[in-house]
């Protein structure tokens, strides 16, 4: 792929943003308001994970807590009153570069020319696809106890997996909840040992060794998740208020396997600037090679690939006559 140049067509971006999460949004809030011609490309719904979050309460400035689709909601407003221009997809098949000098971001409708890339396309949690799991998000069915272990205290939750998020998640449900099962298809568990350790000596661990889920139930609200064991082939039925799964992520990034660098698990590998190894195409979010998802850390590399960006499209037009005053239009100076 060619590296874009300053020589561009006028119907192009400065910007296009795949994802609208919190990463997403923030790069266009950022962007727009640095008067960056800026489009959002949005899948479903603005806010990707957190819109289907019942109630986030680690997010600085919302004591009281506030809802994922609230919060989202907001993100999306905001960088909308400054300019942010939101195209609803499907999906997206690629990106190229054009004669023109521009990348070209395919979807599944459109073609969109634009002078560089923010890339943010999120993760998908890994589904079981067990009865009930879809019917159940956001009514007892989660993959993040960060953000809604607090509305389980008191009551009784289930945790699928083994691995070190499954153990690490349920003691942190812990805090809250009076029972978790732990429920792992193995007879051991694949988290570190100190992990381990912790889990075996808390009292509010019940693990439900080799067995699998095959089915959640409830009425308006999850009641009750149905486990079979994989060696004896019995059945039973604990009763949970809530289950949440960690049978893995997936980031959204297979269209981009042959186009940026991906780790082996399909992360997107960029430098400590979200600079990938195509020149004007940055990263930022759960989808970026990073070691914590958590809408904080989403937010803050949003708000970076925009100053980077500007600081890109600055170097391809040259230096300007008279700089602008810090926070006179410019993303880096709309840090504040």
């Amino acid at each position: 792929m060619s590296e874009p140049t300053s020589e561009t067509g006028a119907d192009a971006f400065d910007v296009v943003i795949v994802g609208a999460g919190p990463a997403g949004l923030t790069a266009a809030i950022y962007a727009s308001r640095g008067r960056l011609k800026t489009a959002v490309l949005e899948r479903n719904m603005a806010g990707g994970q957190i819109a289907l979050t019942d109630l986030v309460e680690n997010y600085p400035g919302f004591p009281e807590g506030i809802s994922g689709f609230d919060l989202s909601q907001k993100m999306k407003e905001q960088a909308e009153k400054f300019g942010a221009e939101m195209r609803e997809i499907e999906g997206v098949a690629g990106l190229r570069s054009d004669p023109e000098g521009c990348y070209v971001v395919v979807t599944d409708r459109e073609e969109i020319r634009t002078r560089s890339v923010i890339l943010a396309p999120g993760v998908e949690p890994r589904r079981s696809g067990i009865p009930g799991e879809a019917e159940f998000i956001g009514r007892g069915v989660s993959w993040c106890a960060t953000c809604d272990g607090a509305l389980y205290r008191g009551k009784t939750v289930a945790v699928i997996g083994g691995g070190d998020s499954a153990v690490e998640e349920g003691m942190f449900l812990t805090k809250f909840a009076e029972k978790v099962y732990l429920v792992h298809r193995r007879d051991e568990l694949r988290a570190a040992p100190i992990a381990q350790e912790r889990a075996f000596a808390n009292p509010k661990f019940e693990f439900v060794w080799d067995s699998v889920p095959k089915q959640i139930d409830g009425a308006e609200m999850v009641e009750a998740l149905e486990v079979e064991n994989v060696k004896t082939g019995e059945g039973r039925s604990l009763p949970v208020n809530g289950v949440f799964m960690y049978i893995g992520q997936i980031p959204n990034t297979t269209w981009l396997k042959d186009t940026v660098e991906l780790d082996e698990w399909g992360y997107i590998v960029t430098d400590g600037l979200l600079r990938t190894e195509l020149p004007g195409v940055f990263a930022c979010g759960d989808a970026r090679a990073n070691p914590l998802k958590q809408i904080a850390m989403a937010v803050g590399e949003g708000a970076l690939a925009a100053v980077q960006v500007e600081r890109y499209l600055d170097e391809l037009e040259g230096p300007p006559e008279t700089a602008p005053a810090a926070g006179e239009g410019s993303a880096a100076g709309a840090q504040r």
